[in-house]
Protein backbone atom coordinates (compact mmCIF):
# COMPACT_ATOMS: atom_id res chain seq x y z
CA UNK A 1 0.00 0.00 0.00
CA UNK A 2 1.31 3.24 -0.81
CA UNK A 3 1.30 6.36 1.84
CA UNK A 4 -1.30 8.30 -0.16
CA UNK A 5 -3.11 5.45 -0.41
CA UNK A 6 -2.55 4.24 3.42
CA UNK A 7 -3.52 8.08 4.75
CA UNK A 8 -6.88 7.43 2.88
CA UNK A 9 -7.29 4.01 4.84
CA UNK A 10 -6.84 6.48 8.03
CA UNK A 11 -9.67 8.80 7.44
CA UNK A 12 -11.69 6.42 6.46
CA UNK A 13 -11.12 4.82 9.66
CA UNK A 14 -11.45 8.07 11.57
CA UNK A 15 -14.85 8.75 9.42
CA UNK A 16 -16.07 5.98 11.48
CA UNK A 17 -15.09 6.62 14.76
CA UNK A 18 -13.95 10.55 15.08
CA UNK A 19 -11.01 9.39 16.87
CA UNK A 20 -8.38 6.54 16.70
CA UNK A 21 -5.32 5.90 19.67
CA UNK A 22 -2.16 5.49 17.61
CA UNK A 23 -1.64 1.62 18.65
CA UNK A 24 -5.17 1.05 16.67
CA UNK A 25 -4.16 2.83 14.18
CA UNK A 26 -0.94 0.26 14.03
CA UNK A 27 -2.80 -2.76 14.02
CA UNK A 28 -5.47 -1.48 11.25
CA UNK A 29 -2.73 -0.72 8.93
CA UNK A 30 -0.28 -2.89 9.96
CA UNK A 31 2.48 -0.94 9.94
CA UNK A 32 5.08 0.51 12.66
CA UNK A 33 4.42 3.19 15.23
CA UNK A 34 6.76 5.97 13.49
CA UNK A 35 4.90 5.30 9.81
CA UNK A 36 1.56 5.92 11.48
CA UNK A 37 3.38 9.16 13.17
CA UNK A 38 4.27 10.18 9.80
CA UNK A 39 0.90 9.44 8.49
CA UNK A 40 -0.58 11.64 10.78
CA UNK A 41 1.97 14.50 10.77
CA UNK A 42 1.12 14.69 6.81
CA UNK A 43 -2.29 14.44 7.44
CA UNK A 44 -1.98 17.42 9.77
CA UNK A 45 0.19 19.68 8.10
CA UNK A 46 -3.02 19.21 5.51
CA UNK A 47 -5.28 19.95 7.93
CA UNK A 48 -7.60 17.02 7.83
CA UNK A 49 -7.01 15.81 11.74
CA UNK A 50 -5.57 16.98 14.75
CA UNK A 51 -3.30 15.25 16.93
CA UNK A 52 -4.97 14.58 20.53
CA UNK A 53 -2.74 12.91 23.35
CA UNK A 54 -2.10 8.97 22.12
CA UNK A 55 -3.65 9.48 19.10
CA UNK A 56 -5.81 11.08 16.37
CA UNK A 57 -8.56 13.21 15.86
CA UNK A 58 -10.88 13.74 12.43
CA UNK A 59 -10.52 17.40 11.97
CA UNK A 60 -13.35 19.52 10.49
CA UNK A 61 -11.41 22.33 8.43
CA UNK A 62 -9.57 21.55 5.26
CA UNK A 63 -6.57 24.11 4.98
CA UNK A 64 -4.94 22.67 1.93
CA UNK A 65 -4.82 20.00 -0.40
CA UNK A 66 -2.72 16.92 -1.50
CA UNK A 67 -0.80 17.33 -4.79
CA UNK A 68 -2.80 15.48 -7.86
CA UNK A 69 -0.20 12.93 -8.01
CA UNK A 70 -1.50 11.68 -4.43
CA UNK A 71 -5.03 12.16 -5.54
CA UNK A 72 -4.91 10.58 -8.31
CA UNK A 73 -3.97 7.43 -6.53
CA UNK A 74 -6.73 6.82 -4.21
CA UNK A 75 -10.74 5.99 -4.88
CA UNK A 76 -10.29 5.08 -8.28
CA UNK A 77 -13.26 3.21 -8.78
CA UNK A 78 -15.44 5.53 -6.97
CA UNK A 79 -14.09 8.86 -9.35
CA UNK A 80 -14.73 6.53 -12.53
CA UNK A 81 -18.20 5.93 -11.23
CA UNK A 82 -19.25 9.34 -10.54
CA UNK A 83 -17.62 10.41 -13.88
CA UNK A 84 -20.13 8.35 -15.56
CA UNK A 85 -22.32 9.32 -14.18
CA UNK A 86 -21.96 13.11 -14.86
CA UNK A 87 -20.83 12.09 -18.44
CA UNK A 88 -24.53 10.81 -18.75
CA UNK A 89 -25.74 14.64 -18.55
CA UNK A 90 -23.89 15.45 -21.28
CA UNK A 91 -25.34 15.84 -25.02
CA UNK A 92 -23.74 16.09 -28.44
CA UNK A 93 -23.18 19.47 -29.91
CA UNK A 94 -23.01 21.03 -26.07
CA UNK A 95 -20.15 23.54 -24.36
CA UNK A 96 -18.98 21.91 -21.19
CA UNK A 97 -16.68 23.19 -18.47
CA UNK A 98 -14.64 20.63 -16.66
CA UNK A 99 -13.15 21.71 -13.28
CA UNK A 100 -9.88 20.68 -12.23
CA UNK A 101 -9.61 17.39 -10.86
CA UNK A 102 -8.64 13.87 -10.92
CA UNK A 103 -12.37 12.67 -10.37
CA UNK A 104 -13.52 15.08 -13.37
CA UNK A 105 -10.26 13.58 -15.32
CA UNK A 106 -12.01 10.48 -15.80
CA UNK A 107 -14.42 11.78 -17.74
CA UNK A 108 -12.85 11.71 -20.76
CA UNK A 109 -13.01 8.41 -21.66
CA UNK A 110 -16.70 8.71 -21.60
CA UNK A 111 -16.41 11.95 -23.70
CA UNK A 112 -14.43 10.52 -25.96
CA UNK A 113 -18.09 9.02 -28.13
CA UNK A 114 -19.45 12.09 -27.92
CA UNK A 115 -19.90 14.07 -31.19
CA UNK A 116 -19.00 17.65 -31.76
CA UNK A 117 -18.47 18.62 -28.35
CA UNK A 118 -16.75 22.03 -26.86
CA UNK A 119 -14.74 21.34 -23.88
CA UNK A 120 -13.24 24.01 -21.84
CA UNK A 121 -11.34 23.62 -18.88
CA UNK A 122 -8.41 24.90 -16.22
CA UNK A 123 -7.15 21.36 -15.49
CA UNK A 124 -3.67 20.81 -17.74
CA UNK A 125 -4.05 17.12 -17.64
CA UNK A 126 -7.62 16.67 -18.62
CA UNK A 127 -6.63 19.31 -21.82
CA UNK A 128 -3.60 16.93 -22.46
CA UNK A 129 -5.93 13.77 -23.03
CA UNK A 130 -8.33 15.38 -25.24
CA UNK A 131 -5.75 17.24 -27.46
CA UNK A 132 -5.95 14.14 -29.83
CA UNK A 133 -9.70 13.77 -30.09
CA UNK A 134 -10.57 14.49 -33.60
CA UNK A 135 -14.19 15.80 -33.09
CA UNK A 136 -14.01 18.29 -29.99
CA UNK A 137 -12.91 22.13 -29.58
CA UNK A 138 -11.28 22.23 -27.28
CA UNK A 139 -10.00 25.05 -24.59
CA UNK A 140 -7.30 25.35 -22.37
CA UNK A 141 -7.94 28.10 -19.68
CA UNK A 142 -4.92 30.18 -19.11
CA UNK A 143 -3.94 32.20 -15.84
CA UNK A 144 -1.68 31.58 -12.62
CA UNK A 145 -0.72 27.52 -12.66
CA UNK A 146 -1.23 25.90 -9.33
CA UNK A 147 1.53 23.50 -10.01
CA UNK A 148 0.33 21.14 -7.16
CA UNK A 149 -2.75 20.57 -8.99
CA UNK A 150 -2.10 20.91 -13.02
CA UNK A 151 -4.66 23.91 -13.57
CA UNK A 152 -5.15 27.22 -13.83
CA UNK A 153 -6.52 29.73 -11.06
CA UNK A 154 -6.60 33.38 -10.29
CA UNK A 155 -8.70 36.26 -11.52
CA UNK A 156 -6.96 35.82 -15.32
CA UNK A 157 -8.35 32.15 -15.66
CA UNK A 158 -12.14 33.49 -14.12
CA UNK A 159 -12.04 36.57 -16.89
CA UNK A 160 -11.59 34.32 -19.62
CA UNK A 161 -14.48 31.52 -18.43
CA UNK A 162 -16.59 34.84 -18.16
CA UNK A 163 -16.14 34.90 -22.12
CA UNK A 164 -18.18 31.16 -22.96
CA UNK A 165 -21.51 30.51 -22.97
CA UNK A 166 -21.77 27.08 -21.32
CA UNK A 167 -24.26 24.66 -21.48
CA UNK A 168 -22.82 22.32 -18.40
CA UNK A 169 -20.63 23.20 -16.17
CA UNK A 170 -18.78 20.25 -14.22
CA UNK A 171 -17.26 21.60 -10.58
CA UNK A 172 -15.06 19.29 -8.32
CA UNK A 173 -14.56 20.34 -4.50
CA UNK A 174 -12.33 19.45 -1.94
CA UNK A 175 -14.75 20.00 0.86
CA UNK A 176 -18.57 19.97 1.22
CA UNK A 177 -21.02 19.87 4.08
CA UNK A 178 -24.68 20.36 4.07
CA UNK A 179 -24.37 24.36 5.95
CA UNK A 180 -21.64 25.40 4.29
CA UNK A 181 -22.03 24.09 0.87
CA UNK A 182 -18.88 23.88 -1.93
CA UNK A 183 -15.30 24.98 0.24
CA UNK A 184 -11.90 25.49 -0.99
CA UNK A 185 -8.96 26.17 1.27
CA UNK A 186 -8.01 28.17 -1.75
CA UNK A 187 -9.14 31.35 -2.36
CA UNK A 188 -7.69 31.47 -5.93
CA UNK A 189 -9.88 28.58 -7.00
CA UNK A 190 -12.90 30.52 -5.84
CA UNK A 191 -13.17 33.15 -8.98
CA UNK A 192 -12.62 29.87 -11.28
CA UNK A 193 -15.33 28.08 -10.07
CA UNK A 194 -17.66 31.00 -9.39
CA UNK A 195 -16.95 31.97 -12.96
CA UNK A 196 -17.88 28.71 -14.56
CA UNK A 197 -20.89 28.32 -12.79
CA UNK A 198 -22.46 32.05 -13.52
CA UNK A 199 -21.55 31.24 -17.27
CA UNK A 200 -23.41 28.06 -17.33
CA UNK A 201 -27.34 27.09 -17.85
CA UNK A 202 -26.57 24.04 -15.49
CA UNK A 203 -23.73 23.10 -13.34
CA UNK A 204 -23.06 20.02 -11.54
CA UNK A 205 -21.27 19.61 -7.78
CA UNK A 206 -19.15 15.85 -8.74
CA UNK A 207 -17.93 15.50 -4.97
CA UNK A 208 -16.43 12.21 -3.32
CA UNK A 209 -18.55 11.45 0.28
CA UNK A 210 -15.06 11.16 1.71
CA UNK A 211 -14.75 15.29 0.95
CA UNK A 212 -18.21 15.16 2.66
CA UNK A 213 -18.45 17.05 6.46
CA UNK A 214 -14.93 18.75 5.79
CA UNK A 215 -15.18 23.11 5.01
CA UNK A 216 -12.45 24.97 3.66
CA UNK A 217 -12.11 28.80 4.22
CA UNK A 218 -13.41 30.09 1.17
CA UNK A 219 -17.15 29.44 0.56
CA UNK A 220 -17.53 28.64 -3.19
CA UNK A 221 -21.64 27.78 -3.77
CA UNK A 222 -24.03 26.42 -1.38
CA UNK A 223 -25.37 23.29 -2.45
CA UNK A 224 -28.83 24.58 -3.72
CA UNK A 225 -26.97 26.38 -5.97
CA UNK A 226 -25.94 23.34 -8.35
CA UNK A 227 -28.73 21.97 -10.76
CA UNK A 228 -27.17 18.30 -9.37
CA UNK A 229 -25.06 17.28 -6.53
CA UNK A 230 -23.05 13.71 -7.82
CA UNK A 231 -21.10 11.17 -4.78
CA UNK A 232 -20.33 8.26 -4.31
CA UNK A 233 -21.93 5.83 -2.15
CA UNK A 234 -19.98 5.95 1.13
CA UNK A 235 -22.00 8.49 2.23
CA UNK A 236 -24.07 8.00 4.57
CA UNK A 237 -27.70 7.21 4.39
CA UNK A 238 -28.46 10.12 6.93
CA UNK A 239 -26.55 12.81 5.71
CA UNK A 240 -27.85 11.75 1.93
CA UNK A 241 -31.23 12.30 3.72
CA UNK A 242 -30.49 15.61 5.20
CA UNK A 243 -29.30 16.88 1.54
CA UNK A 244 -32.28 15.79 0.04
CA UNK A 245 -34.63 17.34 2.34
CA UNK A 246 -32.96 20.45 1.11
CA UNK A 247 -34.21 20.42 -1.73
CA UNK A 248 -30.70 19.43 -3.38
CA UNK A 249 -30.64 16.86 -6.45
CA UNK A 250 -28.50 14.51 -5.25
CA UNK A 251 -27.25 11.45 -7.25
CA UNK A 252 -25.47 8.42 -5.30
CA UNK A 253 -23.62 5.71 -7.38
CA UNK A 254 -21.88 2.98 -6.40
CA UNK A 255 -18.08 1.87 -7.46
CA UNK A 256 -19.59 -0.16 -10.66
CA UNK A 257 -21.56 2.87 -11.59
CA UNK A 258 -25.34 2.24 -10.83
CA UNK A 259 -27.56 5.01 -9.06
CA UNK A 260 -28.21 4.35 -5.66
CA UNK A 261 -32.25 5.00 -4.46
CA UNK A 262 -34.39 6.62 -6.52
CA UNK A 263 -32.01 8.54 -8.80
CA UNK A 264 -32.25 5.68 -11.59
CA UNK A 265 -29.32 3.47 -13.35
CA UNK A 266 -26.23 5.47 -13.97
CA UNK A 267 -24.79 4.22 -17.30
CA UNK A 268 -22.18 1.77 -17.71
CA UNK A 269 -20.50 2.71 -21.09
CA UNK A 270 -17.08 1.06 -21.77
CA UNK A 271 -14.24 2.89 -20.76
CA UNK A 272 -10.89 3.64 -21.80
CA UNK A 273 -7.83 3.85 -19.64
CA UNK A 274 -7.91 7.13 -17.24
CA UNK A 275 -5.71 9.37 -18.01
CA UNK A 276 -2.68 9.78 -14.77
CA UNK A 277 -0.96 12.14 -13.84
CA UNK A 278 2.62 12.90 -14.50
CA UNK A 279 5.47 14.24 -12.10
Amino acid sequence: MIPAQRRDMLLRELRGTGVLSVKELCDILDVSHMTVRRDIMTLEEEGRVRSVPGGVELASQVRSEPSYRDKSRVDVDEKRAMARAAASLVSEGQTVYLDAGTTLGHLVPSLWSVTGLTVITNDITTAASLTDHPDVTLFLIGGQVDRENRSSVGDIAAATIAEFNIDVAFVSTSSWDLGRGSTTPSRAKVAVKRAAMAAASSSVLVAGADKYGAFGTFKVAALTSFASVITDDRLSEASVRAIRDLGVDLEVVTPRGEAVGDTGPAPGAEEAPAPTASA
